[in-house]
């Protein structure tokens, strides 16, 4: 496994010898822009609901979908009846901001592209993205108001209905063909981008995939959700061949291999598989990276499968579980950016979510407690 000749050259090094070892990377010579996201920009709404809200919408307890004309009312509803609160929000740009949370220094290694209104939510989620040091570069336009998403948080689980809005607006060639835009994707060696982004701007996806592919560079991507498998498997497959790291979690993940008749529920089995799965480069083999909550999380890489165990939380520490996803995915991507083993990676996407369930919203304190 790749991880393996590494963590044994580790141990050899004395703590002197690690800082000047030319072949590690330490996160002072990481260039900016080195991590490129692109997704939907989201202003979260975030309150405790009860069963009868859930009820009310027709939503799952634990679930993600995109808001149809019966959810319109939720949205006034939550913000009157629940004490809400607002975050900065989005899969993928939650996902850059962990990672650059995680590597603290230089700021801005994380770039952002994605689409807000010219609002009050737009200032907001541009004043948030500069506070978390990213690189965020929006295109803005006027027709559509800033997407919001609202999570509705029982217990443990949170069930997330998001009004896409302006983040459906994004245009391939309004913003990502702009040549200072364009540069800015060229600095990146890895990228990431949430599948929610399939529903919106397949063209723009594929653009950085195949750069990312031609130029050997790390395309990563996430299944997000069941209904990305199920509603937008076309989209999704004409991106799974440039993908070289594929996150999920275990719903989605029994959803793709439903989707793909894989024909088993096992999530080991569901990793080969998705693994095996052609691709371009094949330079670099698939990685597949499947978590399950609380259980252990599962990766493929090759023919081999590894399962690595969560770090313990008490369930009273537990405050909000969305944003583990997320989060998960930005400390994995801060390994991967400064090219760590994979074990290594995974180790900094488990302290990352655990840093998060402890906290309201994807939220984080000044600095992470982690040396990678």
């Amino acid at each position: 496994m790749a991880s393996e000749e590494p963590k044994a050259k580790k141990q050899k090094l004395s703590k002197e010898e690690k800082k000047e070892s030319p072949t590690k990377k330490t996160p002072a010579e990481l260039s900016p822009n080195s991590l490129f996201g692109m997704g939907n920009p989201l202003l979260d709404i975030s309150a405790v609901v009860d069963k009868d809200f859930l009820d009310k919408y027709t939503l799952k307890p634990n679930d993600q979908i995109l808001a149809e004309d019966k959810h319109k009312a939720l949205f006034e509803e939550i913000v009157k009846k629940f004490k809400v609160e607002y975050h900065a929000g989005g899969a993928t740009q939650n996902s850059i901001k962990l990672a650059q949370w995680m590597i603290q220094e230089p700021h801005n290694v994380g770039t952002f592209f994605g689409c807000i209104g010219k609002d009050k939510f737009g200032e907001i989620l541009k004043q948030k993205a500069e506070d978390a040091h990213i690189d965020a570069h929006y295109y803005e336009q006027d027709e559509e108001p800033t997407g919001t998403c609202a999570a509705c948080i029982t217990g443990d689980n949170r069930s997330l209905v998001a009004n896409l809005a302006a983040a459906n607006c994004y245009k391939k060639d309004k913003h990502l063909d702009l040549e200072e835009n364009w540069k800015l994707v060229e600095k990146a060696k890895v990228y990431y981008i949430a599948g929610f982004f399939l529903t919106v701007s397949l063209e723009s996806i594929l653009k950085v995939a195949k750069h990312a592919s031609e130029n050997n560079k790390l395309f990563c991507l996430n299944l997000s959700a069941p209904f990305i498998c199920q509603f937008f498997k076309d989209n999704l497959m004409q991106v799974m061949p440039y993908v070289d790291v594929l996150f999920g979690n275990e719903t989605e993940a029994a959803a793709f291999a439903k989707e793909q008749d894989f024909d088993t529920t096992d999530i080991k089995e569901i990793a080969k598989k998705a693994q095996a799965l052609p691709k371009v480069n094949t330079k670099r083999p698939r990685i597949v990276v499947l978590t399950q909550g609380k259980d252990e999380t599962t990766m493929a890489l090759h023919d081999k499968v590894q399962t690595f165990p969560v770090l313990k939380i008490d369930p009273k520490d537990i405050v909000d579980t969305n944003g583990a996803g997320d989060a998960f995915v930005g400390g994995f991507l801060s390994g991967l950016v400064q090219e760590k083993p994979l074990n290594q990676c995974v180790k900094a996407a488990h302290y990352a979510a655990n840093v998060i369930i402890r906290r309201a919203g994807c939220t984080f304190p000044e600095k992470p407690d982690f040396n990678i």
